[in-house]
């Protein structure tokens, strides 16, 4: 197991650094700078905050420094930001990002698999079609049309919760975009758990334990749910990745304080080092969370570790 997670660790060390690369140039490439604004600042200033951040150097010479700072653990300075660095606004934020997109995580799991054990057992039966139906609207709607809905019904018409911010911190600020975040997976997984349930209930080891008179729901909990699992958990890896890198939408439209909030800004104001950070931060946690689950799935199936 061990060599099969060094195996996979090795292998995303090639797209790291060609997705550091191209996301280097692109943003040294594109048209402005992250000193521009309404107001041009004096010539002479502007040389010396070109110096100051090394953007007097040639762009190969840029590349390679922030490149060796990089593997130093160096993020480098934010351009808006001069009070905090790069890693310390990510972990200004991260824990109201992780909060959230691993709440979210949790609840699309619970949702998904449940719905999807649900919708296997009554297979083309009136709650699978109203679950189906109820899926599909989480599936259709993006996050961005969901958002507001629900701030609309729950926050100004009901009452019920907060339709922003984080206020004192409380669960009530998290629930509305903890269920936009889930929604759009918990239907993913819900489909994929429902049609790998409905071919592994149809496995002669499941109708031998049916015909022993167990139950269907001791049935599935038993021996159907964890070769059921097996597509749901290939899924996980890029639902968490998601969830927590995506969530960048849901923290903009709630005004939540997490790194989406930063990423923004900087992406608008062209902090260079901000927003390569966050894209650093961003694919390391993409490529922990897949090595997790493919060590998952390899413990799933022996077979997996041999290939």
């Amino acid at each position: 197991m061990i060599k099969y997670a060094l195996r996979r660790l090795l292998s995303t060390i090639p797209v790291m650094w060609i997705a550091v690369t191209l996301s280097f140039f692109v943003l040294r490439l594109a048209p402005g700078g992250p000193f521009d604004g309404e107001r041009p600042l004096p010539p002479v200033i502007l040389k010396n905050l070109a110096a100051h951040y090394n953007l007097d150097k040639p762009l190969i010479e840029q590349y390679l420094i922030y490149v060796f700072d990089v593997l130093k653990g160096d993020l480098g300075p934010s351009f808006a930001n001069e009070d905090f660095s790069v890693a310390q606004q990510i972990m200004i934020g991260l824990p109201y990002t992780f909060t959230i997109g691993g709440l979210a995580f949790i609840l699309a799991i619970l949702i998904g698999v449940t719905v999807g054990c649900l919708g296997a057992l009554y297979q083309n039966k009136a709650p699978d079609y109203v679950l189906g139906l109820l899926i599909l609207v989480g599936l259709v709607l993006p996050n961005f049309l969901i958002a507001p809905i629900l701030q609309l019904i729950l926050g100004i018409h009901l009452g019920w919760l907060p339709v922003g911010g984080w206020g004192d911190g409380s669960f009530k600020y998290l629930v509305i975009p903890i269920v936009v975040l889930a929604l759009p997976h918990a239907g993913r997984i819900s489909r994929m758990t429902r049609g790998s349930m409905i071919e592994v209930m149809n496995q002669n080891y499941i109708r031998t334990a049916k015909a022993k008179g167990i139950g269907p729901r001791l049935t599935v909990m038993r021996h159907a749910l964890k070769p059921a699992m097996m597509p749901v958990v290939s899924y996980l890896g890029p639902a968490a990745s998601y969830l927590l890198t995506g969530s960048l939408v849901v923290e903009s439209i709630f005004g939540l304080p997490g790194i989406g909030r930063y990423f923004v800004n900087a992406a608008l104001n062209r902090d260079y080092g901000m927003v390569l950070g966050t894209v650093i931060f961003y694919m390391v946690l993409i490529v922990i969370l897949n090595l997790l689950v493919d060590i998952a799935y390899a413990w799933l199936d022996p077979k997996v570790r041999n290939r």
